[in-house]
């Protein structure tokens, strides 16, 4: 089943005359799945450990743990981070972005703009930092993002 936009999305719910029909309708195109839940499935996907991830984010061993049980919620930046280190797509990590009620990745905001070039050309979080300092901005993955 191929998925819906937002656009599509929205553009049904306007014409909907009953929320029930809208919802059986639509429910394979909801976000239902919990964070912690959606990147244990990503990770099994990609065939990857949790100290991959971990290598891969800069993240702290611990933290990225408790991420993945749902202890923690982290913040934006830690998301990006460990979409970094879980080599998602820009699709992948706006998903993620959304599950856990953050901003997603905008092309208006000029640092958003480098982070989404790297996860497009699958550079590593180490080339997308080196990027975002040359051009002033806060990097990703450190005790401070």
């Amino acid at each position: 089943m191929e998925t819906k936009t937002t656009e599509e999305l929205n553009h049904e719910i306007k014409a909907a005359t009953d929320i029930e029909d809208y919802l059986r309708e639509n429910r394979e195109h909801m976000l239902t799945v919990s964070l912690p839940r959606y990147l244990r499935e990503l990770l099994a996907q990609k065939g990857l450990s949790r100290a991959q991830v971990v290598r891969g984010s800069l993240l702290d061993r611990a933290y990225v743990y408790q991420i993945f049980s749902g202890e923690k919620s982290p913040s934006r930046d830690k998301l990006i981070a460990l979409a970094f280190g879980l080599g998602l797509t820009v699709d992948e990590t706006q998903k993620m972005l959304k599950l856990s009620c953050n901003r997603e990745l905008y092309v208006r905001d000029p640092r958003d703009v480098l982070i989404l070039f790297a996860l497009q050309q699958n550079k590593s979080l180490l080339e997308t930092n080196e990027s975002l300092y040359d051009h002033d901005f806060p990097v990703l993955g450190t005790p401070l993002s």
